[in-house]
């Protein structure tokens, strides 16, 4: 069990998250469809294709170049909020990463890093019914298991983040298109949140594979 993750492996998360938003894309836009735009699993679906053919057109050099072409790429085919969030998060993810390997204390800092920029981008807290109420357990469970090594920080933020799309289905959102629907957005699972499981969920499954 690898206990550092290098390019390939960062690679090998992008591409299984593109598989997992393809895979998904048409529950992620019903979900939408209930309290946003309809459009969450065709967009980020759109986008995710768009990077994985970045991936087989280009080579990279380091993970803070893969991840800054991944970011933008994110940010100019992806519309509505989903765009400038998951771009802001790879970019901000990939700048918080050194040249070399990046072992479980480094990819916590890049993973906090991450969160930060969506934080500071949406202005969104735990509570308003978005993708934050999967990222921040999801990084306060790494953080509390890191130090039983990478697979188990990254399984313990994977359950911890679909602790946190499920906990925030009751909720009445505060931010976003869903909040326009008031008392009638309680009940319905985020689309943010629930697609940030997936981007976990693909992590967990591919960075600290054997």
């Amino acid at each position: 069990m690898t206990e550092s993750v290098d390019i390939d492996r960062f690679t090998a998360w992008l591409r299984a998250f593109a598989g997992a938003i393809h895979e998904h894309a048409a529950e992620l836009t019903e979900l939408d469809s209930a309290i946003g735009d309809a459009d969450h699993g065709s967009n980020m679906d759109r986008g995710m294709t768009a990077v994985a053919a970045a991936l087989d057109a280009d080579e990279f050099a380091s993970a803070p170049a893969l991840f800054k072409k991944v970011g933008m790429t994110l940010v100019s085919s992806v519309g509505g909020a989903s765009g400038p969030l998951y771009g802001t998060f790879f970019l901000r993810f990939g700048g918080a990463l050194g040249e070399g390997d990046a072992d479980v204390t480094a990819l916590g800092a890049a993973l906090h890093a991450g969160i930060d920029g969506i934080v500071q981008r949406g202005k969104a807290e735990v509570g308003d019914k978005t993708m934050v109420d999967a990222w921040m357990p999801a990084v306060q469970a790494y953080d509390d298991a890191r130090g039983d090594g990478l697979a188990a920080a990254l399984r313990a933020a994977a359950e911890a983040a679909a602790r946190g799309r499920d906990s925030a289905t009751p909720l009445v959102a505060h931010k976003g298109r869903a909040s326009y629907l008031g008392e009638r957005s309680a009940g319905h699972q985020d689309p943010g949140a629930t697609s940030t499981v997936l981007l976990i969920e693909s992590a967990a499954a591919t960075l600290a594979a054997s």
